[in-house]
């Protein structure tokens, strides 16, 4: 039973003491929001945001958990460390050296890590000056001047590289993705705001109850949709050859390849939000007549911003499934476990035919994620809904979900308690 699987959560030590952790590294994370940066002016600070609704800075305000229209020491979120990871991502299949740090195991992930948390540190110092540079056109500083913007790049680099290490922290030591997790409560913080702002709206009567209806049929439908798509899975039946040594067989048991829908999890409109921010963001904040332009061309909802969105959501689908599984590596391991799929030659036919099954099943998790990102967000911007929190929110609140939950049934299952689901259910499935 679900309930029996939760109580067993506090019979195991190890997860208990992570799952602690973990929350009151989030809750750390949580008081930091709320901590202002220097010399802002909130009531103009206000005023900006409660105009910029609906535009890539509310998007931007979503992913920064409330942080950025308070202006706070974590106004940048962790977008900048996003963004490095995208980087040194493209880098390392263009760059040898790279690619070789890749293949050595732990050391070799431990420099890309050092190399990431590098970019972001100066991410976080070009993408700081811009804010604070934009702020001071916009009238909601107080003393304006170098001081004020050499401060604020200081104050914002060093709330970025917090939540980094807080991020590798939670990985480390807690439950889950750390960084996900940080997106994840950042969303999750402003849903009783925005619940609260559409019942108040409702009785003023300011918009009706109809769309309110619709909106959350949509979303009841899109989570099921997509617990139901992140489970699933195109299993490759594979033959294991019989094995005598000494007086014993080995082998000959029938298994399966899972491969997974939608094998590239959140990351894909992470990534690509990521990359729409940054242009757009800085676009908002000069004043040339057609850098305005792209900034309003680039407001969700345009159809230019949609069609960019879902382009690159496609790429980093495909991008991020190649760079996590590797047709070539499975189909050598296979044959050297004398292993094959019945009618597929071993050795490239193998490797050709899963790549070939991989590239199908992608483009079907790319389309899923597509329309779960644009839809709902087409559907809100039509009924004017007082809030953003479109599928880009709900693909990652419950992906995150799923991925925590898998965690955790791993931890008790290996130490033989009941997980979440009954006996003989299906159990949870994660990416971690």
């Amino acid at each position: 039973m679900i309930g029996g699987g939760f109580g067993n959560i506090f019979k195991i030590p190890e997860l208990k003491k992570r799952i602690i952790f973990t929350l009151a590294l989030l809750f750390v994370y949580r008081i930091g929001v709320h901590v202002p940066g220097p010399g802002i002016d909130s009531v103009a600070l206000a005023d900006i945001f409660e105009r910029a609704k609906g535009t890539i800075l509310g998007i931007f305000n979503m992913f920064s958990g409330g942080a950025l229209e308070r202006l706070s020491v974590f106004a940048l979120g962790i977008m900048p460390y996003i963004s490095a990871s995208i980087i040194l991502s493209l880098m390392t299949v263009v760059i040898p050296h790279l690619e070789r740090l890749k293949k050595e195991g732990e050391q070799g992930r431990k420099k890309i890590t050092q190399y990431t948390r590098y970019g972001t540190v100066i991410l976080s110092i070009i993408q700081g000056f811009g804010i604070s540079v934009g702020l001071e056109r916009m009238g909601a500083v107080i003393s304006p001047g170098w001081s004020f913007r050499i401060l604020s790049v200081i104050t914002l680099t060093a709330g970025t590289a917090f939540i980094m290490w807080l991020g590798e922290q939670i990985t480390e030591r807690g439950i889950g993705n750390g960084i996900s997790l940080i997106i994840f409560a950042g969303i999750v913080a402003r849903m009783p705001t925005a619940i609260g702002n559409t019942f108040r709206l409702l009785s003023t009567g300011a918009i009706s109850i109809f769309p309110v209806i619709i909106l959350a049929l949509v979303m009841v439908v899109v989570v099921g949709g997509i617990i139901f798509v992140e489970q699933g899975q195109r299993r490759i039946p594979v033959q294991y050859a019989k094995r005598v040594i000494g007086r014993r067989m080995y082998g000959g048991q029938s298994t399966h390849l899972p491969l997974k829908i939608n094998t590239s999890g959140v990351i894909p409109p992470i990534f690509a939000s990521s990359i729409m921010m940054f242009p757009a963001t800085i676009a908002s904040f000069i004043t040339i007549p057609w850098m305005q332009t792209v900034a309003s061309a680039l407001a969700p909802g345009n159809i230019l911003y949609n069609l960019l969105y879902v382009g690159l959501i496609f790429f980093f689908c495909y991008f991020y499934t190649a760079i996590q599984f590797n047709p070539v590596d499975v189909a050598d391991n296979m044959k050297k476990q004398g292993g094959y799929i019945p009618g597929i030659r071993p050795g490239k036919r193998t490797a050709d035919h899963i790549d070939k099954v991989l590239t199908r099943i992608t483009l079907g998790g790319a389309v899923y994620v597509s329309a779960v990102c644009v839809l709902p967000t087409i559907l809100i911007s039509k009924f004017n809904v007082p809030f953003y929190f479109g599928g880009t929110a709900l693909l990652i609140v419950v992906g995150v979900a799923i991925d925590t939950i898998a965690q955790m049934e791993s931890h008790m299952l290996s130490r033989h308690y009941e997980g979440f689901l009954k006996k003989g259910g299906a159990k949870v499935k994660g990416r971690f």
